[in-house]
């Protein structure tokens, strides 16, 4: 074995094809080189725990107490690696409402380290919404979604802009989906207004994603079924949900796996700085958030303002809580977002040929034990001993 090869074996692998146990995974340089094969010496043992790939966020706004809407490289970095730590091998970094300029400036940052290979893309959310369901965003700097002030946005990016939220229902709506769609642009239906029948239009022009679905928009009325029917009912749509206990209750999540299946839901955290830390104050853009209890909630209002959550907790909750399959959890924490952002060559799954991305679970608790990134270990690697050595 050469000395950029490395070789797990005896851990539950969860693959595309299904789970098998007592698997064994190569990987060489920043790849997966191969899995089964017999069990060598200088193989880890990882008996008694699960693999399974890296987890992908289309949308996180920070941790570890910075924000990627501060326009500062040191702090994006930080939530960055803070998300990292937690198993978030792929991370699109999401900004708030602000001024246009100053989010362009932030967009110029973000793009460097998307140049860097620190960060995936770039998502806008905001200012492109409905006053009426805002949110954690300042309602005085909304704008209507002019398509020539989304471009300014969209090409702030330098080509790293990969997810736009905004609502389809304010004028210019519409027709910003259309031209997002022809930038080849994630348009996301989201923190908005909308009925039923602007929704479909909106899908029909392009929208392929839900934002958080559930929240900040109307909810399901018996003969006004809003956006949120729009959204679940049709295949072309993958909706964001984000599963922290608080956002959403249980039953809400559950429904919306029966309607649309693991494979158009992507678990999400809309995580703000305080993931990765204890409760206190936090900004988010230019708002201040309060965090009681691991609950985010504006200074001024009280709304929701994003999570505390981190992808490993968000897995474990799917399995323990949901009662969601291996295979389930995966698809909607690794497969489908590494999908959307079309980076599914190269990630989401365990395959030979793929990103050595890893997540090490226990396997009883599901609490994270390792994390491997592009073939090197993050945190937790000298939890493993040599195949046939004892610990």
């Amino acid at each position: 074995m050469t000395a950029d090869r490395t070789a797990l074996a005896g851990a539950r692998l969860v693959l595309p094809g299904g789970v098998i146990d007592a698997g064994r995974i190569s990987v060489e340089g920043a790849r997966i080189a191969g899995l089964g094969g017999e069990a060598e010496p200088s193989d880890l043992d990882l008996t008694g725990y699960t693999v399974v790939p890296g987890f992908v966020d289309l949308h996180v706004h920070g941790g570890g107490g910075a924000s990627y809407a501060s326009g500062i490289a040191e702090e994006a970095l930080t939530a960055a690696r803070t998300h990292l730590e937690h198993g978030t091998t792929t991370t699109m970094a999401s900004t708030v409402t602000g001024e246009i300029d100053e989010v362009c400036r932030q967009a110029a940052v973000l793009s460097e380290l998307v140049e860097d290979g620190v960060l995936a893309g770039i998502h806008f959310e905001g200012p492109f919404i409905s006053h009426n369901r805002c949110g954690a965003h300042r309602p005085d700097l909304l704008r209507d979604p002019d398509p020539a002030l989304v471009r300014k946005l969209a090409d702030a990016g330098r080509g790293h802009t990969k997810m736009f939220t905004l609502a389809p229902e304010l004028p210019g709506g519409l027709e910003s989906v259309r031209m997002l769609s022809e930038l080849g642009i994630i348009a996301a239906v989201g923190h908005t207004d909308s009925d039923y029948e602007v929704t479909l239009r909106a899908i029909d022009a392009g929208a392929t994603v839900a934002t958080h679905l559930f929240n900040a928009m109307p909810g399901i009325q018996h003969r006004a079924p809003g956006p949120i029917v729009a959204l679940l009912e049709d295949e072309r749509v993958t909706v964001e949900l984000v599963n922290d206990g608080v956002h959403l209750h249980p039953s809400v999540v559950e429904l919306a796996y029966g309607t649309a299946g693991a494979e158009r839901v992507a678990l999400i955290t809309d995580a703000m700085g305080a993931a990765g830390m204890g409760d206190g104050l936090y900004p988010l853009g230019p708002l201040q958030v309060r965090v009681e209890d691991g609950v985010a909630r504006l200074v001024e209002g009280g709304s929701i303002a994003g999570s505390t959550l981190t992808l490993d907790v968000a897995f474990r909750r799917a399995v323990t809580v949901l009662g969601l399959s291996l295979n389930q959890a995966v698809t909607s924490l690794s497969t489908v977002p590494a999908r959307l952002m079309g980076l599914g060559d190269t990630i989401g799954t365990l395959e030979a040929g793929k990103n050595a991305d890893l997540v090490v679970l226990d396997s009883d608790s599901y609490e994270l034990v390792a994390v491997m990134r592009r073939g090197e270990w993050i945190v937790g690697a000298d939890r493993f001993a040599r195949a046939g050595n004892p610990a």
